[in-house]
């Protein structure tokens, strides 16, 4: 992410500049080199996902003061006590409370200053952009029914040229691909053109089928993790299949962890998790935990996405950064154990 302003207390950041700044340069077979810029609306948060109920009442006090308060039909819920998880959670968020909003007044303040966010949101009038619809999602469902070949002689790692008949061979659910130019490529991948940003590479796998990139034998000095961590709203919506912690911990990170990479986890705030990564996944990785961030999300107006005290959703959420201990026995260990399995 492009940082905006930076102070003690954190960094203000924007996504889409930095990405775009990937595809100042692009090659198409059919239209050569072009500059590319991604749709900034597409980026933006005009309003917050929930109001802050306290401030809507403010807000709308006159209009409130004409409804008749008797025709209102309030529905009446059963008090519960909260379990062991919903007080963790009210506990850590009471601890990062204060953080939060001192943290974040100076960066949106500044925000306001350079012009980034603004203090009255412009509405757009114009049509809405027709959003094609994405097959990436599809290759994914299929790649995880798909097993990685363990026994094969062709190279690790296959380059794309950018032509449909000439990418037409690739297999993509076996090896990693890659884009090793210095401009971001067009690409048609089964059908469908992808813009591959330049000297980038990927897998299409499951999580849990990473052979390809083991055997490539590259190591790195930066890992982020982003794991689909089991959750209540996950599970009534059967949006995407969860990792259960301990399928976690058979990532096999040491492996393709330089000497000093930096590790990054997402966690959800369920204190369950936190925990998890502290105490149980970053020691079995060799991973010393060196900080605990706050990713805080605002709107152009500077507002949370969600009132900061709301019981389901909070407007931040957690990175905890640690790295590879490479002096550590535990870590030799765990990758030994990682590539006997």
């Amino acid at each position: 992410m492009s940082v905006i302003f930076c102070n003690d207390r954190g960094w203000l950041l924007d996504s889409c500049s930095l990405i775009n700044q990937g595809y100042e340069r692009c090659f198409c077979v059919n239209k050569g080199y072009f500059r590319c810029k991604f749709n900034k609306r597409f980026y933006e948060i005009s309003k917050p996902y929930i109001e802050d109920k306290i401030k809507a009442d403010v807000l709308n006090t006159e209009t409130q003061d004409k409804i008749d308060m008797k025709t209102r039909k309030k529905r009446k819920r059963k008090h519960r006590d909260l379990n062991q998880g919903e007080i963790d959670a009210e506990a850590y968020h009471e601890k990062v409370r204060l953080l939060v909003l001192e943290g974040s007044e100076p960066l949106i303040k500044a925000g306001h200053g350079c012009g980034f966010l603004t203090k009255v949101l412009r509405i757009n009038l114009t049509k809405p952009t027709p959003v094609h619809e994405c097959q990436l999602s599809s290759l994914c469902d299929m790649a995880k029914q798909l097993l990685s070949a363990e026994n094969c002689d062709a190279a690790p790692v296959q380059s794309v040229q950018g032509h449909a008949d000439l990418d037409s061979h690739l297999d993509l659910f076996s090896h990693l691909t890659e884009n090793a130019d210095d401009f971001a490529r067009v690409v048609t991948l089964m059908g469908e053109k992808y813009f591959l940003p330049p000297r980038s590479r990927f897998l299409l796998s499951d999580i849990t089928c990473l052979e390809p990139l083991v055997k490539s034998g590259e190591k790195f000095d930066l890992i982020v993790i982003d794991p689909p961590w089991e959750n209540k709203s996950v599970k009534r919506s059967n949006r995407y299949s969860f990792l259960p912690p301990t399928r976690l911990k058979q990532l096999p990170v040491p492996v393709v962890s330089a000497a000093g990479c930096v590790v990054v986890t997402w966690v959800t705030n369920r204190p369950r998790h936190l925990r998890f990564v502290r105490e149980e996944l970053f020691p079995h990785w060799g991973v010393k935990l060196l900080a605990e961030w706050l990713w805080v999300k605002v709107t152009r107006t500077g507002e949370f996405v969600f009132p900061l005290d709301s019981p389901h959703k909070k407007p931040y959420e957690v990175l905890l950064l640690g790295r590879i201990n490479a002096n550590s026995d535990d870590t030799f260990r765990c990758a030994e154990a990682i590539h006997q399995a």
